[in-house]
């Protein structure tokens, strides 16, 4: 899986794809480990649907960053998108930003 990143320093932004499911969650974690930087923040606007598979593999990448000295946050306007993280309660296991500027300034 290879999807666009941005680099801001130590910092890389991946925009994710327009579903996030099971049958992407493996390679979508393996993509955010295998980074150069353990600080990555993940771009939510582009998925239209995130099942449970996919948010699985933003919390494994997470752990595993963290394993490295980095963490994973998340950057979504998309009110869908943060419906589920509410409902979830990933919101209370991932910081989230409403943009992609606000998380990468979190890390400074």
């Amino acid at each position: 899986m290879k999807l666009p990143t941005e680099v801001f320093g130590e910092v890389v932004v991946v925009h994710t794809p327009e579903e996030l499911g099971a049958d992407t969650a493996t390679l979508l974690e393996s993509f955010l480990t295998s980074l150069e930087r353990s600080n990555v923040i993940v771009d939510l606007d582009g998925s239209e649907t995130i099942d449970g598979g996919g948010l699985e593999a933003l919390l494994n990448a997470q752990e595993a960053l963290r394993a490295l000295s980095g963490d994973l946050k998340l950057s979504t306007s998309n009110p869908a998108n943060r419906k589920i993280l509410e409902i979830t309660r990933l919101d209370q296991q991932l910081e989230v930003f409403d943009t992609v500027i606000d998380a990468v300034k979190s890390f400074a």
